[in-house]
């Protein structure tokens, strides 16, 4: 065997240079990345080489917002899709256990409701379907499926007081799906 290992008999100097500047693409490659991520390194608090003299600047739709393709932004979009469906499904046990309200003893901003039912039945209800009722009661009503008076319901003390479904059951299965399903649309399928 002689001649140098690194020739290929027969290799044409084309070749060996298609060779050389792929090897040189993925060397490039493989550079960016690393610069890419050594930057982004700088700029994390929580990392070893965190810069503390970097000042981020962000606009406003950017602040407080995962990285666009990541897996925080992938997961932060499933723990929406899932808020949506644990609202569709309280909002479905108070339309199937809850009473027709009395609509003439109902104020004015509440004529629209179309069930009722006490925060001690829907939380005895509810405890054996999961245990965050108050934490999605509260969701719901952010997003006008539910009322209730108070800020936050608390078991014992809060007994008596009245949870109303805003809506109409088929308006609110339409809401939290197309929520859902646009959550699962804002993000990149195949996060980084």
């Amino acid at each position: 065997m002689s001649g140098n290992f690194l020739t290929i008999p027969g290799d044409e100097p084309l070749q060996r240079r298609s060779r050389s500047s792929s090897l040189t693409n993925l060397i490039s490659a493989f550079d960016t990345k690393a610069q890419s991520h050594s930057d982004l390194q700088k700029i994390t608090a929580f990392s070893g080489s965190f810069d503390k003299n970097h000042k981020p600047t962000f606009s406003k739709d950017e602040y407080g917002k995962p990285v666009p393709g990541s897996m925080t932004e992938f997961r932060g979009a499933e723990a929406l899709a899932r808020v949506c469906s644990e609202m569709k499904e309280l909002c479905e046990i108070i339309n199937e256990y809850g009473k027709e309200p009395c609509k003439n003893l109902l104020p004015p901003e509440l004529q629209d409701a179309t069930r009722v039912i006490s925060f001690r039945e829907l939380f005895t209800i509810y405890t054996v379907i999961s245990d965050k009722l108050v934490g999605i009661l509260l969701r719901s009503r952010k997003h006008q499926l539910t009322y209730f008076e108070g800020e936050v319901l608390f078991q014992g003390r809060d007994d008596d007081v009245p949870v109303f479904l805003i809506q109409t059951i088929q308006d609110i299965r339409q809401y939290c799906d197309n929520k859902a399903l646009q959550a699962r649309r804002s993000v990149s399928p195949m996060p980084n």
